[in-house]
């Protein structure tokens, strides 16, 4: 078969699929929608007309985004997860002759996405804290006269933010398009929004998968000026986001308050794993600011101890720039001390 130059070459996005009793390895909400909002998305499902596609312009759930961010309908794209605007976003501004720029080690997919768009990957390695220069990603966008930077914030898997000046001190040193994805936001609390006005070439990326607790449903949405998601939209498909997933993304986005304790309580549940875990001698554990934890052991003998015990972990183990380390997802109260108990018990046992 001949198949597309490269693609031969490419490793698919891939994650452990068994289905632990504690997942704390997708990054994903530790518990379904509240209650009273997932009666709302039921109600609001069950009104749908199923023999329709859904509305091409996405106007609802736009309408309401812009309006809580004081933007104009054109200034926002919605997604079938904020995966596919950052693919689009590629396929757009990528393409043969074209570079795009993202640090590393971060969303793996970044990598991908590039490639996928015929487009050259220059990768801006973090430093020893996994903190990113902005004198380091200007000077590769420079040198490799960039098409697209791609940015996480806070950056998965490392769990760190990156500073706000160093944002716009990027967006504010090149002419291409700098994406900023947000999709651990609400972890977070800090976001570039408030530089779209000052910007033109602002990109800020968020999802509905974490916090708003829809990952099974896959709604992200994109916020930028106009003639950026003019562009964009001329790379996404049409009926891109069915209609099951944007009647829940609306009634979530209405209902969003309704998630803040949850956030909240998830917040103080990193600090406390945080905390409990840096107690733990042979661990080295990195700050957060997102609804993980990223910690440095033995990932070949912690990482299967958990297993063993129920518990799935994301192992990044023999990744450049992570070796040794695992991605630890903010779970309920009751999985956080399982965990913990879990990490000692190991700790013990090798100690003995």
């Amino acid at each position: 078969m001949l198949i597309r130059p490269g693609l031969d070459q490419l490793k698919p996005y891939s994650v452990d699929e068994t289905e632990f009793p504690i997942r704390l390895d997708a990054n994903e909400r530790a518990t379904n929608l509240p209650a009273a909002v997932l009666k709302d998305v039921i109600a609001r499902i069950s009104e749908l007309a199923f023999n329709r596609y859904p509305d091409i312009g996405i106007v609802g759930l736009r309408d309401k985004i812009a309006k809580a961010m004081n933007l104009s309908r054109e200034s926002v794209v919605i997604g079938n997860g904020s995966s596919e605007l950052l693919a689009a976003l590629c396929y757009a501004f990528g393409g043969v002759g074209r570079s795009i720029v993202f640090p590393t080690p971060s969303f793996s997919m970044y990598g991908i996405y590039t490639k996928l768009a015929d487009s050259q990957a220059v990768p801006v390695q973090l430093k020893a804290d996994y903190s990113l220069s902005a004198e380091e990603v200007l000077a590769a966008a420079a040198a490799s006269s960039a098409s697209l930077i791609l940015l996480c914030n806070p950056n998965n898997p490392t769990g760190n933010a990156i500073p706000m000046e160093t944002i716009e001190a990027i967006v504010a040193g090149v002419e291409c398009p700098v994406v900023v994805d947000e999709a651990y936001y609400e972890f977070h609390g800090h976001s570039a929004i408030g530089l779209l006005s000052k910007y033109s070439n602002l990109i800020i990326t968020r999802t509905f998968s974490k916090a708003y607790g829809l990952a099974s449903a896959r709604v992200g949405y994109l916020l930028a000026d106009p003639q950026l998601t003019t562009i964009l939209g001329k790379a996404l498909m049409p009926y891109h986001v069915n209609a099951l997933s944007l009647a829940a993304a609306e009634v979530v986005y209405d209902r969003r308050k309704a998630f803040e304790p949850d956030i909240d309580l998830a917040i103080r549940e990193r600090q406390r794993l945080i905390d409990s875990l840096s107690l733990i001698e042979g661990l080295e554990v990195y700050p957060s600011q997102a609804n993980f934890v990223l910690i440095k052991a033995d990932s070949n003998g912690l990482a299967p101890w958990l297993a063993a015990n129920g518990i799935g972990i994301r192992d990044f183990g023999s990744a450049p720039g992570l070796e040794g380390c695992m991605r630890i997802t903010i779970g309920t109260v009751e999985e956080n001390n399982t965990l913990l108990q879990a990490v000692a018990a190991y700790i013990q046992q090798v100690k003995a």
